[in-house]
């Protein structure tokens, strides 16, 4: 069977009991890549120290690693189309070792933000081709949890990052930290290649019908591509989720060096604090999945949680003592069910389940702006001016995406 001919399962399938086997591949070659990304903010004082690097150019050296996805994200669905998931998925893991291995040998600042720019062209495939996977193996009604799932390794991969990178830079220096991520993605491509396949004729419950004039795969293949980059309700997710990913990911990014630098933290306490957004995102990103399927919304799910992360922010960079751990766990919680949701909404706002990869591509193009804008701006933003402004600028940027979420036309 072509990557091209099989067809997603219907929303009243069962699913596969080998879907949960691919869903395992998808995640491991997932992680390898916000592990990667996120090896950056624990080390962020000592990069700039090496590198002799300002503020700007530290959330530079974050924001690079995003190019690629937004620059990849449309093409990825035609890429999609044309060499399939599993090679893509291979030249995606490929890629971060890749990338990660020239950071780990880099003499300078020039070939150590090449290196993040190689990494990045591996996150900008992997989160088109995994969602689209995850679509192929598992039926509309039981999706949400799966891709909550798969969305928790951006935390695992975060967490790990922040509180494995103290450990190694103190026993050996910063370079074994890029070195332990090429390891691990070379793990990730081996296990990749050897578990993921496309669902077989026989783990579908029901084949699909001969076109005919009037039947719905005839109706499908006249919808154009023009119209489905035409959808309002497509960009108008996308718009929320690249808000959301520019905001988090520049607390994410920022966090562990305010910790140090002015709440005279130690870096492997500072990491662990930090560590508890993504902890908690974790845990309540497939809750949220699971009951926005409960509950048959995707807009409660993403709008109410969206709305206190903008009151969160009145707080990261004005709290001490208790507060600061507290922020961090309530960020986490809000935090978690948006990513997961928001893509369980793309495909059902897609004309046609055969465009849901053109949906993703968008999708993809919007979090990789965002979490390219997210580090570069707040950067920037304390350059000119402190932490606590810096923080409260996030706000507007929140509620923003609030709105887009708002006025979609999902349920």
């Amino acid at each position: 069977m072509s990557q091209q001919t099989v067809m997603p399962l219907k929303a009243d399938s069962k699913t596969p009991a080998y879907a949960w086997v691919v869903l395992s591949a998808i995640y491991v070659a997932t992680l390898a890549s916000p592990l990667n990304q996120f090896k950056v903010p624990p080390l962020m004082s000592i990069l700039m120290e090496t590198f002799e690097l300002d503020y700007g150019n530290a959330g530079l050296l974050m924001s690079i690693f995003s190019i690629m996805g937004f620059v990849l994200a449309i093409p990825a669905g035609f890429i999609l189309g044309r060499i399939g998931i599993k090679m893509t998925g291979m030249i995606a893991v490929g890629a971060t070792v890749i990338g990660s291995g020239m950071g780990a040998v880099a003499g300078s600042s020039g070939m150590l933000f090449t290196g993040r720019f190689i990494e990045g062209a591996g996150m900008g495939l992997i989160m088109v081709a995994a969602p689209s996977a995850i679509s192929l193996w598992f039926p509309a009604k039981k999706r949400a949890l799966p891709m909550g799932l798969w969305a928790s390794s951006v935390g695992i991969g975060y967490i790990v990052s922040l509180n494995l990178a103290p450990v190694l830079v103190a026993s050996y220096n910063w370079q074994s930290v890029w070195w332990a991520g090429t390891i691990i993605a070379a793990a990730a491509f081996v296990l990749f290649g050897l578990l993921f396949r496309l669902p077989k004729p026989g783990e579908m419950p029901e084949a699909p019908a001969p076109p005919s004039a009037g039947s719905g795969i005839m109706k499908e293949k006249t919808v154009s591509l023009g119209k489905a980059m035409a959808n309002l309700n497509l960009w108008l997710l996308g718009i929320s989720f690249g808000c959301f990913n520019l905001v988090i990911l520049a607390l994410n990014s920022f966090y562990p060096d305010f910790l140090v630098t002015v709440r005279q933290y130690p870096l492997s306490r500072a990491s662990l604090v930090t560590s508890l957004v993504m902890l908690l995102a974790i845990l309540f990103g497939p809750l949220g999945g699971h009951l926005s399927d409960r509950i048959g919304s995707r807009k409660l799910l993403i709008v109410a949680p969206f709305l206190f992360i903008a009151v969160l922010f009145l707080f990261p960079f004005t709290g001490t003592g208790w507060m600061i751990p507290a922020s961090m766990i309530a960020f986490g919680v809000f935090a978690g069910p948006i990513a997961p949701v928001i893509l369980a909404a793309v495909p059902e706002v897609m004309p046609s389940l055969q465009l849901a990869g053109i949906g993703m591509g968008v999708a993809a193009l919007c979090q990789n702006l965002g979490m390219f804008a997210g580090p570069t701006l707040f950067g920037q933003l304390l350059e000119i001016t402190n932490w606590s402004t810096a923080g409260y600028l996030m706000i507007p940027i929140t509620l923003v995406g609030v709105a887009a979420a708002w006025m979609a036309k999902i349920r």
